[in-house]
């Protein structure tokens, strides 16, 4: 029986996660489950799979939990300390979906262990690649793709020579403002960026895939996960969102993944790798789809692309800038501080003041990580207020 855990419960890609083990019960011991805030759904969640802890992040609400769980045999426990203690106890296989930059030292603890880690949170490599691979390597540990693009890329290159890519190319579904002229999004409202055309997704990652920084999360991550040069990373905008991403060889073939936008393709991927198994998914009947449509990605139109860039060819602690200060401004927009355009001037203005202390060519521990994540929401928050001024 496998032991599992699953950070981020409470959210879509946790909610698929365990909607695929609660397919095959027997074949899992959950270890742990956290959330966010949402304290009803993850006591639910608890008493249905039995995991030896359930955590909340937040710590004011260790009471509330307590009492939700009270009788049923489950540890509760609250606050970051307990999501980082949870990850250190004796696993097999983890799901990383917290969102942000509170995944990483769950994630990393977990490698430390050995552990599978089916890395959802892209913020991860994001802001720590070079660490969070390197603490896999040294651990014996294994990282697998969740994100739909890089599970694509990762099914592509399986049994393929690493020297004869040429180009990845990962699609956007463009977002709720793919069709929305230029002029107009700066006028975008939270309630218009939360509609996603395809997907099925939190707030915070619908409103992510409208400004594209969800995409130029992912291309730095495709960077670091297969340590492909920037230059031969592309995005292209998929209407459809059913080609997830193709990889380019060097005889000039494109290998592309194609499937239905549902996450649980990728995570039971992650689940059950290296063996393939049925999963519960759309079966694609493509003389109804008919055609698939692409267009360039304008990095005009959508600046966190050019940002990404940026950060790739700056190196050093410029991708937990660039995670951080996205965050923070992401934080304003949804509060109403600031417009849904000004969230990349946020971006790129932390990433230019801060610029002289991410200049390192050594490898960041955790501790330097996280000391610029916290610079950077600060000069993020500066930023926006001297929007309100």
């Amino acid at each position: 029986m496998r032991r599992i855990s699953v950070f981020g419960a409470t959210g879509s890609v946790g909610a698929s996660t365990l909607d695929l083990i609660r397919r095959d019960r027997d074949a899992y011991h959950i270890v742990a489950l956290t959330g966010g805030r949402n304290v009803d759904a993850l006591a639910k969640l608890a008493r249905e799979f039995m995991p030896e802890i359930a955590v909340v992040a937040d710590a004011d609400l260790q009471d509330d939990l307590s009492t939700a769980l009270d009788g049923c045999g489950v540890e509760a426990a609250s606050g970051r300390s307990a999501i980082v203690e949870a990850a250190t106890r004796p696993i097999d296989w983890v799901m990383s979906a917290i969102v942000g930059a509170a995944g990483l030292e769950p994630g990393l603890r977990a490698l430390e262990q050995g552990a599978t880690l089916a890395l959802a949170n892209k913020e991860t490599l994001v802001a720590a690649g070079p660490l969070v691979m390197a603490t896999a390597r040294d651990n014996g540990a294994t990282i697998l793709p969740v994100d739909s693009e890089h599970s694509a890329v990762f099914q592509a290159l399986r049994g393929e020579d690493p020297a004869s890519v040429e180009r990845v190319i990962i699609t956007a579904s463009g977002g709720a403002f793919r069709d929305w002229p230029a002029e107009k999004l700066a006028n975008a409202t939270v309630a218009d960026a939360s509609k996603h055309p395809n997907w099925e997704m939190g707030q915070r990652i619908t409103i992510d895939s409208a400004s594209m920084f969800n995409k130029a999360l992912e291309v730095i991550e495709t960077r670091e996960f297969f340590g492909i040069d920037p230059g031969r990373i592309e995005v292209l905008v998929h209407p459809e969102s059913l080609v997830h991403a193709l990889v380019g060889f060097s005889d000039g073939a494109l290998m592309a993944h194609v499937g239905p936008p549902d996450m649980r393709h990728a995570i039971g991927h992650a689940l059950h790798w290296p063996d393939r198994r049925a999963l519960p998914v759309e079966r694609l009947d493509l003389a109804a789809i008919g055609s698939l449509s692409f267009r360039a990605a304008d990095e005009a139109r959508w600046p966190a692309l050019r940002l990404a860039r940026e950060v790739m060819a700056a190196g050093g602690g410029a991708g937990a800038i660039f995670n951080a200060a996205k965050e923070q401004a992401l934080d304003g927009f949804i509060a109403g501080r600031i417009g849904f355009a000004d969230m990349a001037t946020v971006v790129e203005t932390a990433l230019e003041n801060l610029h002289s202390i991410s200049d390192t060519a050594s490898p960041l521990g955790l501790e330097a990580v996280m000391v610029l994540d916290q610079r950077a929401r600060q000069e993020a928050q500066r930023v926006m207020d001297a929007f309100e001024q």
